[in-house]
This record gives structure tokens, C-alpha cells and sequence, in this order.
């Protein structure tokens, strides 16, 4: 049985349905999460960009660095999607599916970037900065 999963933004303009297993599923606390979602850290769930059918509206995007753009609802303006230029993957917050707890992260990454007050989950593993060690 594939697994099928639906999410969408703040006002529901851009929704998604995702249908199969994420690639994985990290807590990154990078200085571009922070400052694109306001917060000190998000959960991604990877994909295989193939894996992600937008419905409604689809998100509007914009060049976060060199490496990779972000998409947001062009209407409420949340955050929906992360995406490496050259990469085949597509990151989508844990936070906008229905169930959110259906992805719990499986590591912390640019742990080196975390806030002083945010704890670290010691049941997962930790990465200084990208699981490769790469710059984004």
C-alpha cells in the first residue's frame, strides 16, 4: 500500500499531496531556515520531487543562494518548499501536512548555526552543518 499524505499553506492556496516515503526528515538549523521561516529551526521532509503534485495554486519561488530557491504562497506568503537547483529532492515543511506527526525528524543538521536556547534532540543524530558537510 503506497503511502498518500495531503498538506497545504496557512490559507490553503497551495496544497499538496505526497504520495511514498521521504528520503529523510531533518531538523535544520541553518541561519537561512531561521531567517526564511522566522523560526529557530524547521523540519524538512525529502522527497523525490516527482513524489509532490501541487493543487490550486503553485508555490512562487525565489533564489535563496547560489545552491537552491525556496517557494512561498504567493497569497499568505508561508513557506511551502526548498529545493537544490541541480538536486532531485524537494524539502517541504513537516509542519503544513495534516498529519505533521507522520514525519518525525531523523537528524539535526547545521547544528553549528542552532540558537543557545534551542534544545537538541539526543535521540537523533547531529551534523555540524549539512549531512555532507557541504555549504548551502
Amino acid at each position: 500500500m503506497t503511502r498518500v499524505q495531503k498538506g497545504s499553506c496557512l490559507c490553503g492556496h497551495v496544497a499538496f499531496t505526497v504520495e511514498g516515503a521521504p528520503n529523510g526528515v531533518t531538523n535544520c538549523h541553518c541561519r537561512m531556515c531561521q531567517k526564511a521561516s522566522g523560526a529557530p529551526y524547521v523540519t524538512w521532509v525529502e522527497l523525490p520531487r516527482a513524489a509532490v503534485q501541487w493543487s490550486g495554486a503553485e508555490p512562487a519561488w525565489r533564489t535563496s543562494s547560489r545552491a537552491a530557491m525556496r517557494g512561498f504562497c504567493p497569497a499568505c506568503g508561508t513557506p511551502v518548499a526548498f529545493v537544490y537547483n541541480e538536486g532531485r529532492d524537494i524539502d517541504l515543511p513537516s509542519v503544513l501536512f495534516d498529519d505533521p506527526e507522520a514525519y518525525p525528524p531523523r537528524d539535526e543538521t547545521w547544528t553549528e548555526s542552532r540558537r543557545s536556547w534551542t534544545v537538541l534532540n539526543g535521540q537523533l543524530p547531529h551534523h555540524r552543518r549539512g549531512r555532507d558537510d557541504g555549504e548551502l
